[in-house]
């Protein structure tokens, strides 16, 4: 790929997508990054002070779901690579309001292809759509196995469904108008900056404040976890040296079932807390299960292991150490997002549980 890149990143106020953004933007001085976000509830600008001010980084809000908007970006921009990370993810959200979710995860996908195949038309050299995806599309396992890239699609939920129908969009470009591209799909991440609606940051919250700790069902839904500065990572080298056309899937080689990763965060944070031993674990609350619920996610991460080289930097222990020492070192940025309409979505989603 050339020097000269000008790399659009989607959703790039977000989670996974800020981490990506300052990666690029510091690794790559040559390359020009953008950085197109809806900024709803989940984007936060914050997540990126450090490089608002780098003269390769550039940022434009605007919503994917608006087609006239994205040609028109295009037509001024003409970036030659997308790192599509733009969507709605939380699947709890998903089953409230599905409609949204076809919005963004599928109409939206489809705007960004469809801009970014007239913008090239037939001369696509040295071009790449990059669509991040997750794991949820391939549905529940049982007590054994691993996705693997060649797994059937099984979704379950209206998030996963979702997600499967923009990476079917995807590949059938690929299929239909030689579009390059190629596709990741990823297990649960966690680490810095994650909107605290997910298990990890809200339970790190709760547990500071001594609010419980809603766990669903027999809390032994298993998933494999992924720390989001590995994910960055592994996404930067599945854009400069993945196979155009391929999937790979990245996961952390680290299953856990939810009832034992909140022991070990529990372990950590009364160490951190200076609280006895296990004083957090009476916070735990079980609650109705939700439903749809997928038992088991794990994935076979060896292809992109064995065929570019990338593989976790650090175990599950080490990162979650480090993701509770930014949640206690960054108070303010939890208030700020926890604030006003997320309040009002947590209270709708656990009370009276």
């Amino acid at each position: 790929m050339s020097d000269q890149k000008k790399i659009l990143i989607t959703g790039g106020a977000g989670f996974i997508g800020s981490h990506v953004v300052r990666l690029f933007v510091n690794k790559y001085p040559d390359y020009q990054i953008y950085n197109l976000d809806a900024l709803t509830y989940a984007g936060n600008l914050e997540n990126l002070k450090d490089i608002e001010s780098a003269e390769n980084y550039h940022f434009i809000k605007a919503d994917i779901v608006d087609a006239h908007q994205i040609n028109q970006l295009f037509g001024e921009h003409r970036f030659d690579s997308v790192i599509h990370l733009a969507a709605e993810s939380h699947v709890d959200r998903s089953i409230t309001d599905p409609l949204a979710f076809v919005r963004t995860n599928v109409i939206g996908t489809v705007n960004l292809l469809n801009a970014f195949r007239d913008t090239w038309k037939d001369n696509f050299e040295g071009k790449l759509f990059y669509h991040i995806s997750t794991d949820e599309v391939y549905g529940t396992l049982g007590e054994t196995g691993l996705f693997e890239e060649t797994t059937a699609y099984d979704p379950n939920s209206p998030y996963s469904a979702s997600k499967a129908s923009s990476d079917h969009f995807v590949r059938a470009y690929g299929e239909t108008y030689g579009l390059p591209h190629v596709v990741t799909n990823c297990s649960n991440n966690y680490g810095p900056n994650q909107f605290p609606e997910k298990l990890i940051p809200l339970f790190i919250h709760n547990i500071k404040t001594n609010k419980s700790l809603p766990v669903y069902g027999d809390g032994k839904y298993t998933r494999d976890w992924l720390y989001v500065i590995d994910h960055a990572r592994a996404i930067d080298l599945v854009f400069h040296e993945g196979k155009e056309g391929e999937t790979y899937n990245i996961g952390g080689f680290n299953e856990w079932q939810n009832i034992e990763l909140i022991r070990v965060l529990i372990k950590q944070m009364d160490e951190k807390l200076g609280r006895p031993a296990g004083e957090s674990e009476k916070l735990i609350t079980y609650v109705k299960d939700r439903p749809g619920h997928d038992r088991r996610y794990a994935i076979d991460a060896n292809k992109i292991k064995n065929e570019l080289g990338w593989e976790p930097s650090v175990t599950f222990e080490e990162g979650l150490s480090e993701t509770i020492d930014w949640y206690l070192e960054n108070e303010e940025w939890l208030q700020n997002v926890t604030s006003g309409d997320y309040q009002k979505y947590y209270e709708g989603m656990y009370a009276g549980r």
